[in-house]
């Protein structure tokens, strides 16, 4: 089951994909975890989220950005340029950051110089910077926006009775979710964290009835399966990472990813979407109120509070604070999540690298090792 979910989550136009299409129907790509995939899914359209994931070079990126810029949107837009994403219908540009803002300007010059880059629809989706009461309000009208955008161009009908029934399928995806988080961070976990970081990237490229089986069937061999004992215990904190690979140079034979706090982790998928009472107002509260990202103005002791949580309920041994480079905004939190979990004793490992094919593995893999050292070193102590 393992094998079916990891080639989904490594595959850019996968078999579930491929299937969708040839049954005639819409594919719309979306590049931020603030947009709710339940509009897209009540109106027929496969919501697929947006990876730089696969770039073997980052040349058209850099035309269109410049040298200091992330390297996530640059390689998007790198498949972009390539054709890699002709499949899509469509795309939702939200400004997570403004290397994501700028993403949506640098599409649009390049669909404009060469034919075909740009799919036909193509929105912006603005995200307040702030949960409040007005907040709330104006990401329910931004949301009324994109549902009238999405009806007129895909000659569609976005019902509250089909949102409604969007969004009671997708919590059933969040409750398997939490079975499988509280699987994740037993003190023998059944699997560890590259297998857990392709079972929620997943989610996010296929048909959402057909992922609610496939996990399922997942939790289910999960339960059977051989545990892995006597590792480090690591929680993965900061940017976007969607490589599952990764995820294993950091491991290797001496560690376990028992936890995140990632946009393509765990951040994804906590909280659920009240089922009664106005359904995009419903989705706007529980889309902009879930989400850790240091994009949110003055939360940053609630963002701390959900770290400290974590790393007592998975027994954490030591926090991996990793942003890719020129990433300011994780640049900067991680900084002040050091200094504060550093003072209550949690070890913590500040890691800047680079994005798809840019990324130097071996030196993050001597960081790390360095880093499990010491953490045995303070086990030893104690």
């Amino acid at each position: 089951m393992i094998k079916e979910l990891l080639d989904a989550s490594t595959v850019l136009n996968n078999k579930h994909v491929i299937q969708w299409k040839k049954n005639g129907k819409k594919v719309v790509g979306y590049t931020c975890s603030y947009v709710p995939d339940e509009v897209f899914h009540a109106a027929g359209i496969l919501p697929f989220r947006i990876r730089g994931f696969g770039a073997a070079d980052t040349t058209i990126g850099d035309t269109y950005f410049g040298p200091f810029v992330c390297s996530l949107p640059k390689c998007m837009l790198q498949l972009a340029g390539e054709g890699k994403f002709n499949f899509l219908d469509g795309v939702i540009i939200t400004p997570g950051c403004d290397s994501m803002r700028r993403l949506d300007e640098c599409w649009r010059k390049a669909g404009s110089d060469v034919d075909g880059v740009i799919p036909s629809f193509f929105f912006h989706y603005g995200v307040p910077h702030k949960y409040s009461d007005y907040t709330i309000k104006w990401l329910t009208e931004e949301t009324h926006r994109l549902i009238a955008a999405v009806e007129e161009h895909f000659k569609v009908k976005i019902t509250d009775e089909n949102l409604h029934r969007s969004i009671k399928l997708y919590n059933q995806s969040r409750m398997l979710l939490d079975r499988f988080e509280a699987m994740r961070t037993l003190d023998a976990p059944p699997f560890n964290g590259e297998d857990a970081l392709a079972v929620i990237l997943a989610g996010t490229t296929m048909p959402r009835e057909e992922y609610n089986s496939l996990l399922e069937k997942f939790l289910s061999e999960a339960e059977n399966s051989p545990v892995i004992k006597n590792r480090v215990r690591l929680m993965l904190v900061g940017s976007a990472n969607d490589d599952a690979g990764l995820v294993r140079v950091m491991e290797g034979e001496k560690a376990v990813v028992v936890a995140d706090n990632l946009c393509f982790g765990s951040r994804f998928y906590t909280d659920q979407v009240e089922e009664s009472g106005d359904p995009v107002s419903a989705l706007s509260k529980r889309y902009l109120g879930h989400n850790d990202c240091p994009r949110m103005y003055g939360d940053y002791k609630r963002r701390l509070d959900i770290l400290v949580q974590k790393v007592e309920k998975a027994k954490i041994d030591g926090v991996i604070l990793q942003n890719i480079r020129f990433c300011d905004l994780h640049g900067s939190e991680n900084g002040l999540f050091e200094r504060d979990l550093e003072a209550m004793g949690i070890p913590c490992m500040r890691l800047e690298r680079e994005y798809g094919p840019l990324v130097e593995t071996g030196r993050m893999k001597m960081r790390v090792d360095a880093f499990i050292e010491r953490i045995h070193q303070k086990k030893a102590i104690a």
